[in-house]
Order: structure tokens, then C-alpha cells, then sequence
């Protein structure tokens, strides 16, 4: 996608790019927690944004506070 900038005077119109940002990072937020599916569309597909980010994800080791390895 390709961002044109746009002069206006609107506060509204300013601030629907970051307000549109923060709305999907909770709608991710929000499936991800209840397991409900958010559909977006990539490449021309409809895919699962919650699946895909759940086997991004799934293999990444995750490191245990407060339990460090020591060599």
C-alpha cells in the first residue's frame, strides 16, 4: 500500500491514520485473547491474521524471568 501525504486543516482527518493504526493493533489484540478470528486481506487472499500470528509465533523459544542461564 502507498501513502500519499494529504494537507488538511481537519484534526480529524490528521489523526484517522493513527486512530486506524491503533484500532487494528487492539482488534489483533482483542482475537488473539479470545481466539476470534481477524480477517484482513493480503496479496489479493483472505487470510486469518490471528492464525498467522499464532504460527509466527508458536516456535519462537521464550525466555523464563528471573532463570538464567549461566555458562
Amino acid at each position: 500500500m502507498t501513502t500519499k501525504l494529504r494537507k488538511s486543516n481537519d484534526p480529524d482527518i490528521l489523526g484517522a491514520d493513527a486512530a486506524l493504526t491503533r484500532a487494528a493493533k487492539e482488534a489483533l489484540r482483542l482475537g488473539l485473547e479470545t481466539g476470534t478470528p481477524v480477517w484482513v486481506m493480503i496479496d489479493g487472499k483472505i487470510v486469518d491474521l490471528t492464525q498467522r500470528y499464532r504460527n509466527r509465533t508458536k516456535h519462537r523459544p521464550r525466555a523464563k524471568a528471573g532463570r538464567a542461564k549461566l555458562p
